[in-house]
This record gives C-alpha cells, structure tokens and sequence, in this order.
C-alpha cells in the first residue's frame, strides 16, 4: 500500500471512529463535545509546527495564554498557512454555534433557522471531501434511545467534526517544528 493510500485509510478509520463516538452525545452536548475535539486536534496541529518549549512545562495554550482560546488558535492556523479560508469559516462558525449553545438559557438546538444558516457553508464544504459519505451512511442507520432516526441536522454537525478532527490530526503527524530562516540576536542575526 501506498503511503497517500495508507494516509487515506487511517484518516478513514479515525473519521468512523469519531463519527461513532459523536453519537453519545446529543443537544448541547453534542455541540460542545465536538468542538472541544475539533480544538484540541487544532491544538495539537500548532503544537507539531511550533518549536518546542524553552525550560519548563508548556503554558502557551492554556486559558489566559497567547494561544488558550480557540479564537486565537483558528486566526494563528490560519495565518501560518495550516488551514485553508473554507476551514479557517467552518472553525470560526463552529466557534459562534459553541458560543451560543454555551451561553444560551434555553434549548438550543441544530435545527434551529440561526444555526442552520451559519453552518450550511460549512457543511457544503465538508461535503466535497470523499470521507463525508461512508460515515454518513453509517449515521443514517444508526437510531436515538427511543427507536426515532438520527436528526439530519446532528447528523451533519458529527460529519462535520468527524472530517474536521481526522484531517486535523492527520495534518498535525506529517507536521515537524520549523525553526526560522533568521534568529535574533542581542548582538546580531544568526542563520
């Protein structure tokens, strides 16, 4: 096998795998779990690019840090060059649907018009990538507790994370740390 074929392929399994996890959640739960996923493999995404720590522990992306708020990991990836504009739109309108689904104190829902319109850019992006269809076929069989289908709006939403967190993470194991062409000195440049 091929390593781009084999690259496809763990991406594939990684893709069920959250997909099927996804599942356990629903409502708010859903919403919030898939995007902590989706920002911790963007975490680990900047953290294979970055050099690594100077001394001890790493403190850049925990809370009240450069880098400890998804916001500023989305606008870093993007600005590296690690996403592309379609990913950098779905990351930030995934942040706006946590945001709001965090701060509301009623049920706030997928289906709901608001949230739907923000996503379905997104989900039409995520939707050209040749690993929306097998899990989704596998969602569409799946069932709730009580016997009803998977809500086509749940449905698209762990599609959506499933293609975010698996390309994240894949990206983030080809990545190596990239020191820069020119280090500053106090007494001068160093190449």
């Amino acid at each position: 096998m091929t390593q781009p074929a084999r690259v496809q392929l763990q991406i594939a399994e990684a893709a069920r795998t959250i997909a099927l996890q996804m599942l356990e959640e629903r409502g708010r739960g859903a919403v919030l779990v898939g995007v902590a996923r989706v920002d911790a493999a963007l975490e680990r995404l900047l953290q294979a690019i970055l050099l690594p720590p100077q001394g001890s522990a790493d403190t850049f992306f925990q809370p009240d840090r450069p880098l400890g708020s998804f916001g500023a990991r989305i606008t870093l990836a993007a600005r590296l060059g690690l996403i592309d504009q379609p990913v950098e739109q779905a990351l930030q309108t995934l942040r706006r649907v946590r945001n709001a689904f965090a701060h509301s104190t009623t049920t706030a829902i997928l289906a709901d018009p608001s949230h739907a319109d923000r996503l379905a850019q997104a989900y039409a992006a995520a939707r050209s990538n040749t690993l929306w269809q097998p899990p989704e076929r596998i969602l569409q069989e799946k069932v709730g507790g009580d016997g009803t289908p998977l809500d086509p709006a749940l449905r698209d939403y762990i599609l959506l994370i499933t293609i975010l967190v698996a390309f994240l993470e894949a990206a983030a194991q080809k990545l190596a740390p990239h020191p820069p062409a020119v280090v500053m000195g106090f007494t001068d440049l160093t190449q």
